[in-house]
């Protein structure tokens, strides 16, 4: 039989079908021999083409697990254990994340086994788009199964490494998850040789010299400790690998304020902001299948999508701290040009008018907290809500912006804003999230964003923090936040407020790009979700917590050709 190049990694386990002819995206080692010019393009495609499967459950997993978003009630799909941290080894999608994320490892391995380097520095920069696809996938993965890296990094455990079909695939015996330390190593090897080899920039939906540098600023502030007790080491080299982005290129530029609040609508190839993303087209979608996009449980756009997680009250606080933002059409002003990716429901009545209610965040029963929109009724300067049978006057608190408190008969004062009623989802407003739809305009099209240049600012940013260099660290900061909140930026930074507002602009900033919980229990923090929503209120996840890591999936571990430890069960 003719030696095969199984791009699909089946035969070693990671899935379980078994091959017995050439598949579909695989080569004859003969062929990428004789002509690997021609071969090296046709695997490196298929290579590419994994990560649209993979990058579905890897937003959802990264997203849905911090405090962005709240979803409308529990729900029988597998990702509603990524909200209720209610963790099992058998859920489908972290059984996608991990077996086409090996695939791409995998083919991408196969890649770099068969065509050596230095045959020509054409076959050399694709050479290096594989090695950033496997660093890329080694990352994802041991953020996502192994513990932060401040934890213990050389006795917790990362992910297996395997790079690539063994041999002998009959008596195949492969090793146990290396330790998060050795996997970082992996990922940072396999970035470094990404960024020495790759002599071409074919555009942000390929990998590229910058796109490796700019994963490597995100990996080094992953390993750089927390504000408390910083690792210098990493941070340092957090900030030359941002540097190199920045400073290094002309490629690359911030959006304007008004471009950047409609980044969601660019092609990403044609988005100066965009360093790396995993190109999707429309013509992957058909019909109702563009309800299943990321985008599609965010918002209904043309009557496509599910539309049922919203922005979390949490997050509409962050936006509106710095002045209210208003979505009502006839009032329409956006403060935090990110909450131009936010567009509330508002409901009309049969004549087309708007109802203006006082909307507000009351305690129920439990300590748990739900929304109530009151209508109001105006009479000349005085201005009532009313909730059932009970009528409440509201106090101005910036009557200008149509901020107003109530006193509860709770005996609780509660602040709330004017605004016009927004369509319930059960009991919940429906802000709805397009910053993952509307890509050329199209429904619920959508290219997972990787890496942008906000997202490098703010990483040198948190690195120079962590060297206590908070003049540059305060530039960086504000280079962002001016970007969105004219006139916004911070006076100071030190070592008492630096923590938390750098990390509170990347929440603002890198919100529904699969950041959020990462970023979160890396340092060292808890998840705190005391906002309206099904998810428990009242308990906070600590970055100790077993559930901060996901289950290996039981599939992986029942086919696998060795052991396979699974993460521990509390």
């Amino acid at each position: 039989m003719k030696k095969i190049i199984i791009i699909l990694f089946a035969v070693i386990a990671i899935s379980s079908c078994k091959i017995d002819r050439e598949p579909f995206g695989s080569l004859q080692s003969e062929k990428i021999n004789s002509n690997p010019e021609e071969s090296i393009d046709a695997l490196l495609n298929g290579t590419y083409a994994q990560l649209k499967a993979w990058s579905d459950p890897m937003h959802r997993l990264g997203e849905y697990a911090g405090d962005n978003i709240m979803i409308r009630g529990s729900s029988t799909d597998a990702f509603y254990e990524f909200i209720s941290f209610a963790r099992t080894p058998n859920n489908s999608r972290l059984s996608t994340f991990w077996d086409s994320g090996y695939k791409a490892v995998a083919q991408a391995s196969n890649i770099i086994s068969m065509i050596p380097q230095g045959k020509s520095t054409t076959l050399d920069s694709k050479l290096g788009e594989c090695y950033f696809i496997r660093g890329l996938i080694y990352f994802y993965l041991v953020r996502a199964y192994g513990r932060p890296y401040y934890q213990n990094p050389e006795t917790n455990l990362g992910v297996p490494i395997v790079n690539g079909t063994p041999a002998d695939v009959i008596n195949l015996n492969l090793p146990d998850r290396a330790s998060v330390k050795t996997t970082y190593e992996q990922v940072i090897a396999d970035l470094k040789k990404a960024e020495e080899l790759i002599n071409v920039n074919k555009g942000s939906i390929f990998a590229s010299k910058e796109a490796a540098q700019a994963l490597l600023s995100r990996v080094y502030l992953y390993m750089s400790g927390t504000y408390e007790n910083p690792n210098q080491a990493f941070a340092q080299l957090s900030v030359d690998y941002a540097t190199k982005v920045i400073s290094g290129s002309t490629r690359y530029s911030l959006l304007p304020r008004a471009d950047f609040m409609k980044y969601n609508t660019f092609l990403p190839e044609t988005n100066k902001e965009t360093i790396f993303a995993i190109k999707r087209v429309a013509s992957e979608f058909s019909g109702s299948d563009h309800y299943y996009g990321i985008g599609g449980m965010y918002a209904n756009i043309g009557g496509q999508g599910w539309g049922e997680m919203y922005a979390s009250a949490k997050y509409i606080d962050l936006l509106n701290e710095t002045g209210r933002n208003d979505w009502r059409p006839a009032k329409y002003k956006i403060v935090d040009a990110r909450a131009a990716f936010i567009e509330p429901t508002y409901a009309t009545n049969a004549s087309g008018a708007f109802t203006e209610v006082f909307r507000f965040i009351k305690d129920d029963a439990a300590n748990t907290l739900n929304y109530v929109q009151a209508n109001i009724t105006r009479n000349g300067n005085t201005i009532t809500c009313t909730e059932g049978t009970d009528v409440y006057t509201l106090t101005p608190v910036d009557a200008a912006q149509e901020i107003y408190s109530i006193n509860y008969k709770n005996g609780k004062t509660y602040t709330g804003v004017i605004d016009n009623f927004i369509t319930l989802n059960r009991v919940y407003p429906q802000f709805y999230i397009v910053k993952d739809s509307r890509e050329g305009e199209n429904s619920h099209l959508h290219s997972p964003v990787i890496s942008r240049l906000g997202e490098v600012y703010l990483n040198r940013a948190e690195a120079y923090a962590k060297l206590q260099r908070y003049t540059e660290a305060l530039s960086d900061l504000n280079t962002i936040r001016t970007r969105s909140i004219v006139n916004g930026g911070y006076s100071s930074l030190t070592a008492a407020n630096a923590g938390n507002l750098i990390d509170k602009e990347r929440q603002l900033e890198l919100a529904y790009q699969a950041e959020r919980s990462f970023d979160v229990f890396r340092n060292g923090k808890p998840l705190v979700r005391r906002y309206p929503g099904p998810q428990n209120q009242t308990a906070d996840i600590s970055a100790n917590d077993f559930r901060v890591v996901y289950y290996i999936p039981q599939s992986a571990i029942n086919s696998y050709p060795g052991k396979l430890t699974q993460n521990p069960t509390q």
